[in-house]
């Protein structure tokens, strides 16, 4: 009898997972147009472009190399400058007041909440998660943890944003006003014809939340993605699409730089969301006249406190910042700063030891998208030309690999530079010179040199993400009351990186500062504040026209 009931349990346990399978499948058929694993030079993948609700094609077609052997892997259809009028008169068909907003068409905060619904569940499905994770690793190389990281925060992100959560977006708030009839109501408004421009190195992650909030808000935005990458994003809109998103409701494009100024300067959407380098958001910044949210580049640091503890733990999270997803992360550790009771531990060692396990072989080191070999090696060794300034490891290119030559691959890096030699004007510049790569600064100081720490984090332009490493109240009082960075951890388990969807992430001290992830986030970027006055009367009884005034 037991025999035949662990028989009938095989069978039944079977059946489910060939029924499982066989469910899983059906939901990539339902939206995938690629396999991630089977993209290559002798089978490239297509990307194409969306507007006014239909997908098409280009008469350019712009190929992608494959970062790690260089085959031509991926074709995008790529819009040119004479390509782009479907795309302005799609975004100026949307007008300033919104596709809903709290008058018009609440229903749809509705709509949106269930196709948040449907897609938390369907990213929640192991095939789905595995096959954008895999998807992610092919075009913007890091470690299987890393990837599926993006697609766990990506899924969390829409549960947050289920059902009702949409309308409470847009709550609104009243006040009593100066007599009967009179109400002042504060409203969240959408901009209506919106733009998004996000980067390759999270290219999941970032659009979806930014793309999200800005329908959420009832707003209309054309998106743009960086080509490179652009693939995951395609289909992720096919798989909102089949999640009951209408498929007029997003423009999606690929281009150039040029041709994407040339779409804004004509389409003129009311605000455009860029993430991406500081050059690009300034020159945009002027182009759009302001109507810019920016999370631009983050040199980012982390201070250790006096009081030294868990050591290991601590060299664990420091090489997590500085070279996960091979230092590709505009929240990434570029410039540490140790006390010198630090220095007097075996940090750098087991730093060091960290670094050089990381290997080509399982991404946990690998391609760099946007600065060369020869770049990264060029600044490292204008840094080694500082005097007492030294190469702690790293500093060599990576070995046995087919990356082309338009990428970087480079070891994990760390470069020491005493603090007095940093603070100098004709070193500061260059040693906070952003790398987006496996690369950082490493530098120790004394209590009596606490000052010029907080001085040099003064000094520099970008403040996304920092950290204060330390359980010492008055230690943390004193370096977070005099620095500005929007994202600061504070604490033992202080890190720069690995922001979730439960807590706000973006710069500060810059009024077009973007946020992402929260409400908060959401409310600020991809809405504005309007306010309703109603005056219903009654007019007093006894009222007469006044002398004028």
């Amino acid at each position: 009898m037991f025999k035949l009931l662990v028989s009938r349990a095989t069978k039944d346990s079977i059946s489910r997972n060939h029924n499982n399978a066989f469910a899983f499948s059906r939901c990539l058929q339902s939206f995938a147009t690629v396999e991630a694993e089977n993209i290559s030079g002798s089978k490239p993948a297509e990307v194409f472009n969306l507007v006014q609700g239909k997908w098409v094609g280009s008469s350019n077609w712009n190929t992608v190399l494959d970062p790690l052997n260089g085959d031509s892997f991926i074709k995008v259809a790529e819009v040119d400058e004479t390509g782009i009028q479907p795309f302005v008169k799609s975004l100026s068909s949307c007008p300033k007041h919104g596709v809903h907003n709290p008058f018009k068409a609440p229903e749809r905060y509705l709509m949106l909440g269930d196709v948040s619904t449907k897609a938390a569940h369907m990213l929640s499905l192991p095939k789905v998660s595995d096959f954008f994770t895999k998807l992610i690793q092919r075009v913007s190389p890091k470690s299987y943890q890393q990837a599926f990281g993006e697609v766990y925060v990506t899924q969390k992100f829409l549960e947050n944003f289920c059902g009702d959560q949409v309308r409470f977006l847009a709550r609104s708030f009243g006040v009593p006003g100066n007599h009967l009839g009179q109400q002042s109501h504060g409203f969240r408004w959408p901009y209506g014809p919106v733009a998004i421009i996000t980067p390759f190195n999270f290219p999941l992650e970032i659009p979806v939340l930014q793309l999200m909030g800005a329908l959420y808000m009832g707003n209309k935005p054309v998106l743009k993605v960086d080509s490179k990458v652009s693939i995951v994003m395609e289909q992720m809109l096919r798989l909102l699409h089949t999640c009951g998103l209408p498929v007029e409701d997003v423009d999606f494009i690929n281009s150039d730089g040029k041709t994407m100024n040339k779409l804004l300067l004509e389409a003129n959407p009311r605000m455009t969301l860029f993430t991406g380098s500081s050059r690009v958001a300034e020159k945009l910044a002027v182009d759009l006249k302001g109507r810019v949210k920016l999370e631009d580049a983050g040199f980012d640091w982390k201070i250790l406190g006096p009081d030294v503890h868990q050591e290991n733990y601590i060299a664990w999270v420091c090489d997590q910042d500085a070279y996960a997803c091979s230092g590709q992360k505009c929240s990434a550790q570029s410039l540490l700063f140790m006390h010198e009771n630090w220095s007097k531990t075996s940090l750098l060692s087991k730093l060091k030891d960290l670094a050089e396990r990381r290997k080509l072989k399982d991404l946990t080191i690998g391609p760099v998208l946007t600065v060369t070999t020869d770049a990264m090696l060029s600044h490292t060794n204008k840094l080694l030309e500082i005097p007492g300034s030294k190469l702690l490891f790293g500093g060599q290119p990576l070995e046995g690999h087919s990356v082309p030559p338009i990428y970087g691959a480079i070891k994990p890096t760390a470069v020491y530079v005493p603090l007095d030699e940093i603070m100098k004007d004709k070193n500061f510049e260059l040693v906070t010179k952003e790398i987006f790569g496996p690369f950082q600064i490493i530098t120790d100081y004394k209590n009596s040199q606490l000052s010029a720490v907080l001085d040099a984090v003064e000094r520099m332009h970008n403040h996304l993400t920092a950290a204060a490493v330390s359980n010492d109240p008055l230690f943390l009082q004193e370096v977070i009351g005099k620095s500005v960075n929007g994202t600061t951890y504070a604490g033992l388990r202080a890190r720069t990186t690995g922001a979730p969807q439960n807590h706000w992430f973006g710069p500060a001290g810059d009024a077009r500062g973007a946020g992402i992830g929260t409400p908060e986030a959401i409310k600020l970027v991809w809405s504005c504040h309007r306010e309703i006055i109603y005056d219903f009367g009654p007019v007093p009884k006894d009222w007469k026209t006044p002398p004028s005034t």
